[in-house]
């Protein structure tokens, strides 16, 4: 029985792409009601949005390449660490992620972020840890990549988009998705660091 049909990545993969469509498709409301929004949620309001955020994007292909990233590194991180560790990195990722931002945006109004991409870049920084030399097909390059060095890349380009403030993608969740990757790995599994040196 394949496995992959029944894993909490494929359940994730699913709903979010189903919940993600129909806010970009069939419900605008849908997506402004999911919207993190610090100010608000300061306020007594929208505290859900802190994880409802997560299954929700900005555009096309804002959820394609965050579920790409699931499709690839979910399921052997999963297989590895098992269903109930992956679940609960996923979901304090999502939130932990945010927690920065909270506090960066609780004065302005106007900042709404939606997507996966804290709990995402957790799972990435996670498989990097058990997989650092794994080797990567990328469809803009045409050689194989490490999964630390496309790990390195994926937080420079999210460094770099950070700067565009008119963009509903938080960038900033990136860097600390990855860190509460790395951390959940150090505490769930220290083994699995010392293995690397």
């Amino acid at each position: 029985m394949n496995h992959f049909a029944f894993s909490a990545t494929t359940v994730l993969l699913v709903v979010t792409t189903a919940v993600s469509l129909i806010a970009l498709y069939l419900s605008p409301k849908l997506l402004a009601q999911c919207a993190f929004q610090p100010y608000f949620v300061w306020r007594g309001e929208k505290r859900n949005s802190i994880y409802l955020a997560g299954f929700v994007h900005a555009n096309l292909m804002h959820l394609l390449v965050n579920m790409w990233c699931l499709w690839i590194f979910g399921p052997p991180l999963e297989r590895l660490i098992g269903g109930t560790r992956f679940v609960v990195l996923y979901g304090v990722a999502l939130v932990a992620s945010h927690l920065p931002t909270l506090f960066k945006e609780r004065q302005n109004p106007k900042y709404a972020s939606v997507g996966a991409s804290g709990a995402i870049s957790a799972v990435l920084f996670a498989f990097i840890v058990y997989y650092p030399k794994s080797e990567l097909f990328l469809l803009f390059l045409p050689i194989p990549v490490q999964a630390w060095l496309f790990g390195l890349l994926y937080l420079a380009y999210s460094v770099y988009a950070s700067r565009d403030k008119n963009s509903h993608i938080n960038h900033d969740a990136h860097f600390w998705g990855a860190l509460t990757g790395l951390l959940f790995v150090l505490i769930v599994d220290p083994g699995a660091w010392a293995r690397l040196f």
